[in-house]
C-alpha cells in the first residue's frame, strides 16, 4: 500500500508525534509498503509531490527536514492563514490510506480527520465527531459518565468569569487540575492547598481557556487498549517519582510498566468492560486507550480517552499489543486494517 504517515503539527505534542511517525513509517517499510514521512504543518518537502512513492525514498531525510522546522513551527502559526503545509493533501490524496501519527490539538482532536472526510481522504483512527468528544474531557468526563462509565467527581471551569471555588464542587484537598483538551500530561498539576490550587489553575489556563478540575484518586493507575472493539489486557504504570507526567511518560526508565497487570481477574474484566463501553460510548472507530485509576478499595475510575494513542514500540499499546503475541509491526498493520473498515460499501 501507498501510506502517508502524518506527523509532527503546532501542538504542544510536535515532538512526540515526530517519534511516533517515524517508528511507525519505519515498522511498516519493514512490511513491505511504501509508506512516506511527512509534517502536517511544515510540508512536503520532495520536489517530485506528484510521485511522492518513489522507490528511493530516505526516511532519515524526511526525519531531518521534520525536525529542522521545530523552531519555526510558532511562526508559521502566525504568519500562515493556511493549517496545511505545501502539498500535504496532495500527496495524502494519493495515498490508499493516511497514518494519523499526530497528537494533541489540530490533529487528535477531529479538526483534520473532519477536513479529509471533505477531501475524501481515508484515514486511521476516529472520525472527526468522536474525535472531538474524547478530546474534550469536559465532555467525555459527562457522556462516560451518564453512560455508566466511573469517572472522578469534578467539573469544568471557565478562564473568563466564574467561580473557581472548590466548596462549590464539594471537593477537599488534593485535587488534580488539567486543560480541558490537552494531552500527555501537559498542564497538568496535583494541589495540595489552596496556594498550589491557584498556581496550578494559572498553568493550565496558560494552555486553555478551560480546564477540569477533579478529585484526586489515589491508588494504581492502568490503561486499556481497545482495537476493533476488543479490549486488549491492562497495563498497569507506576513512576518512580510522582505521578505520570510528561517526564515519566516519555523519559526511559521513569516508570515501570507490567503487562498484563497484576490484578485479580475480575478487577480486570471489569476493567477491560469500561475501556470497551467508553470507546462505544464516545463513538470511537478503529482503536483508542483509555487510562484509569483504581483506589486500594477496588473502586474504578476512567481518566480520559486516547483516539490516537501513542506508537512507538514501547508505547502503552503496542505493550498490551505484543502481550497478545502481536508485535509491532502487525500492529500497525493492524490498525489500518481496522480503520479501512470506516470505508467499506
Amino acid at each position: 500500500m501507498n501510506i502517508v504517515v502524518l506527523a509532527g503539527g503546532t501542538s504542544s505534542e510536535r515532538a512526540v508525534s515526530i517519534v511516533t511517525g517515524t517508528q511507525v513509517c519505519e515498522a511498516l517499510r519493514e512490511k513491505g509498503h511504501q509508506a512516506i514521512l511527512a509534517d502536517v504543518a511544515a510540508g512536503w518537502e520532495g520536489e517530485d509531490w506528484e510521485n511522492p512513492f518513489a522507490a528511493d525514498y530516505q526516511l532519515s531525510s524526511s526525519v531531518s527536514y521534520i525536525e529542522g522546522w521545530n523552531d519555526k513551527i510558532q511562526d508559521i502559526c502566525r504568519n500562515r492563514r493556511e493549517f496545511f503545509g505545501p502539498h500535504i493533501l496532495d500527496i495524502c490524496e494519493k495515498a490508499d490510506i493516511v497514518f494519523l501519527a499526530l497528537h494533541g490539538s489540530n490533529g487528535e482532536d477531529g479538526k483534520i480527520q473532519a477536513a479529509f472526510d471533505l477531501f475524501g481522504i481515508r484515514y486511521t483512527g476516529t472520525g472527526s465527531l468522536g474525535s472531538a468528544m474524547a478530546m474534550d474531557k469536559g465532555i467525555s468526563r459527562q457522556i462516560l459518565r451518564q453512560g455508566g462509565v466511573p469517572v472522578p467527581e469534578g467539573a469544568v471551569f471557565d478562564k473568563k468569569g466564574g467561580s473557581h471555588s472548590l466548596d462549590e464542587l464539594g471537593l477537599d484537598f488534593p485535587v488534580v487540575v488539567k486543560p480541558c483538551c490537552g494531552g500527555s500530561s501537559i498542564g497538568v498539576s496535583i494541589a495540595y492547598d489552596q496556594g498550589a490550587y491557584e498556581k496550578a489553575l494559572l498553568d493550565a489556563f496558560a494552555w486553555e481557556d478551560q480546564v477540569v478540575v477533579e478529585e484526586y484518586v489515589l491508588g494504581r493507575e492502568f490503561s486499556v487498549g481497545v482495537v476493533d472493539g476488543e479490549a486488549l489486557p491492562v497495563i498497569e504504570i507506576a513512576p518512580l517519582k510522582g505521578f505520570y507526567d510528561y517526564k515519566n511518560k516519555y523519559e526511559p526508565g521513569s516508570a515501570v510498566e507490567t503487562c498484563p497487570a497484576e490484578l485479580p481477574e475480575e478487577k480486570a474484566a471489569e476493567m477491560r468492560e469500561y475501556a470497551r463501553q467508553g470507546h462505544k460510548l464516545l463513538k470511537l472507530d478503529a482503536y483508542s486507550r483509555l487510562d484509569f485509576m483504581m483506589r486500594e478499595d477496588g473502586r474504578i475510575y476512567c481518566l480520559e480517552a486516547n483516539t490516537l494513542p501513542g506508537m512507538t514500540p514501547t508505547s502503552l499499546l503496542p505493550q498490551e499489543a505484543a502481550a497478545t503475541g502481536v508485535d509491532f509491526p502487525e500492529l500497525c498493520e493492524k490498525l489500518i486494517e481496522v480503520s479501512m473498515k470506516k470505508y467499506d460499501d
